[in-house]
């Protein structure tokens, strides 16, 4: 579906993208609106296109970048994305760059000479990137044939996943003027296409002030069945679902504690399957999600940290044990099902407690106004701040000390802080300089004469001078997990053996910190003279609410397809149902071969006259339907009787 179409194309260039898309991916033609994307980029017309997971988001700028002079920049807030596809473009003899916080500054100066000289094709960056000053100078003297900002929706205040990092983006056209941008997203409503295009647009530059042309691709995956399971047992409901979808799988959670709960528990119950989450070192992830996908290990329990970017096309099942915030995110993170086109579930298990779980989460994210002038005054009293002062003054916020000071709950200051960092107040940054650090404090020539170090020591320093340069002359970012791995050593051995050598003053280490850092962004002002304004606090609420009302919507309808009420919510109008959801099922009919075969099979496992909980149907290798159907006839008939989840057979 196009919105706006470009001026035709020369036919010649779309022989060339055809040529390039067989030469480096092997494909002999482009799917959905790949090629109008292409062609609308390449002809220079500022471009949205929104397509679902699977989608193939990545050919569409990959191909003109190949075509066109000049580099293409990729902007994506995603670092594991990031190093996938510049691994896949090297792969296939692309000359492709990431730039992002685990690089030195050495590394990133490289990259950076390496674009403005012709030497790399396409340069992926985060968007915080667009703020250094060393990125936007060399950005100058860059042939740009155009920028792609993927994930395009975190630039809207009213999608459910807004970075305000985002909004940096549109001083990249200030810097380059004439040239177009393309904007990718997986999940938008109408609301959030407009405003992406009002974001990106600079209505000051003549050239650009012209509606961006917009591609639609429709959201339908009908090789994926949406399911919503009422239970109370969770984890019995997950175990039946994996008895009986083979195949990798996903399972979402929404905190760091139950991805190891969860995982636990499947591997007793005879399952292959491990956790990730925002929490674990870079290169534990990477050992962990590499595990996953070379399919040595077949479920991944995780948090929305995993998956964005992650290109594994045979997922045949996605599990949320949590609710998403979101339709958006749960339609982004059940997408990663049946890439490949065959048949896989999306799975959302549901209870009471969920529901009140998601209206809490209103209260959390937006606390009252009351409340965040409080947190602010409270951060005065903190860092003892008087009013009228602290302009441009940063404090590091240990924010377990400071909730116990003054009696907050974590989630709601962390909700208090982001709002006033929405309004002005002050900057918050969750992870600022997070990084180790480490300087030699001798000469290179000193570090040969050196006897009584231990072999851990001797190890760590050999690995730091095979992998970063300039540590003679200033600070250096290391990555402590990077060097466990290069050095054979466990990552607290790492750690004491830099400690070590900091005592003996052989290097001067500063070890990780993870504390968040608040800077003053005007002088203080007292807490009850805040102001927020509604684009700040009430309309984001209003939407946020909006948000969590049609989850739950979703999450509780029975009586309407659940591929149908998606697509509506993304704007889009389906004339016929699914035929596999849930809902579609319950109102068919069931087979009545699998309907015999139920019958028997739930007489089997109770034919000892014993009674059993309900969960022993758990076992049964059939779908769930028709169990549920053959359970109710046998109590109908009073050949089975359920006594508050116990089963039990009648002896005939």
């Amino acid at each position: 579906m196009t919105d706006t179409c470009s001026a035709p194309h020369p036919p010649h260039l779309g022989d060339l993208y055809q040529k390039i898309l067989k030469q480096y991916w092997g494909y002999d033609d482009f799917r959905g609106i790949q090629r109008e994307i292409i062609e609308s980029i390449g002809a220079g017309h500022d471009t949205l296109g929104l397509m679902p997971t699977g989608g193939g988001k990545s050919i569409t700028f990959q191909v003109p970048a190949l075509a066109k002079e000049g580099v293409c920049i990729v902007i994506t807030p995603l670092i594991a994305l990031m190093k996938d596809q510049v691994m896949n473009l090297r792969r296939r003899g692309i000359r492709a760059e990431a730039i992002h916080a685990d690089l030195t500054h050495d590394n990133i100066l490289r990259i950076l000479e390496n674009a403005v000289f012709g030497g790399v094709k396409v340069l992926y960056i985060s968007p915080e990137r667009l703020g250094s000053e060393l990125f936007l100078k060399k950005l100058s003297h860059m042939h740009v044939c155009f920028v792609c900002v993927d994930e395009a929706h975190c630039i809207s205040q009213w999608g459910y996943d807004f970075r305000p990092s985002y909004l940096a983006i549109s001083s990249i056209r200030e810097v380059l003027p004439d040239v177009p941008i393309l904007a990718l997203t997986a999940t938008a409503t109408p609301l959030v296409v407009q405003d992406i295009q009002d974001k990106l647009s600079v209505p000051s530059l003549q050239s650009h002030a012209s509606k961006f042309n917009v591609f639609r691709m429709s959201f339908e995956r009908q090789n994926l069945a949406y399911v919503v399971r009422h239970v109370n047992d969770k984890e019995q409901q997950m175990l039946h679902i994996l008895n009986n979808v083979g195949g990798s799988a996903i399972v979402y959670t929404r905190s760091r504690r139950r991805t190891k709960e969860i995982a636990t528990m499947l591997t007793a119950a005879g399952f292959s399957a491990t956790f990730f989450h925002a929490g674990l070192d870079n290169v534990e992830k990477d050992r962990r999600q590499k595990a996953w996908q070379a399919d040595e290990v077949r479920i991944m329990v995780a948090t929305n940290a995993f998956g964005m970017g992650i290109d594994k096309p045979d997922v045949r099942v996605v599990i949320h044990a949590d609710c998403p915030d979101s339709i958006e995110a749960y339609f982004q993170e059940a997408g990663r099902a049946g890439r490949d086109g065959q048949k896989a579930y999306a799975v959302l298990l549901f209870n009471g407690s969920d529901r009140q779980k998601l209206l809490k989460r209103i209260g959390d994210t937006f606390p009252e106004k009351d409340e965040i002038r409080e947190v602010y005054n409270h951060l005065a009293y903190f860092y003892q701040v008087g009013v009228g002062s602290g302009y441009n003054h940063v404090f590091e916020f240990p924010i377990e000390k400071f909730c116990h000071a003054f009696h907050h709950f974590p989630t709601r200051v962390l909700s208090a802080l982001k709002i006033l960092n929405r309004a002005g107040y002050i900057e918050y940054h969750e992870e600022e300089d997070s990084m180790a650090r480490v300087r030699f404090c001798l000469e290179r020539d000193d570090l040969y004469r050196l006897r009584d170090n231990s072999p851990h020591e001797d190890a760590v320093i050999v690995c730091l001078l095979r992998n970063y340069s300039g540590l003679f002359n200033d600070y250096c970012y290391i990555d402590e997990a990077f060097l466990a791995e290069q050095t054979g050593l466990t990552r607290p051995q790492v750690y004491l053996a830099l400690k070590e050598l900091g005592q003996k003053r052989i290097v001067d280490f500063i070890p990780q910190k993870n504390t968040p850092h608040i800077r003053y962004m005007q002088r203080r002002e007292d807490g009850d003279h805040l102001v927020f304004m509604p684009a700040v606090y009430d309309e984001l609420k209003q939407r946020f609410s909006e948000r969590i009302h049609k989850m739950i919507d979703y999450a509780t309808c029975d009586n309407q397809c659940r591929s149908r009420m998606l697509l509506r919510y993304f704007g889009e109008e389906s004339h016929r149902d699914c035929g596999h959801c849930d809902v579609c099922l319950e109102h068919r009919e069931p087979d009545q071969e699998q309907l015999h075969d139920a019958t028997q099979q739930v007489l089997d496992l109770l034919s000892d006259g014993q009674p059993h909980h309900v969960s022993i149907l758990h076992t049964i290798k059939l779908p769930y339907p028709p169990i549920e159907k053959a359970l109710q006839q046998l109590i109908d008939e009073e050949l089975v009787t359920d006594d508050d989840g116990m089963l039990t057979a009648k002896r005939a």
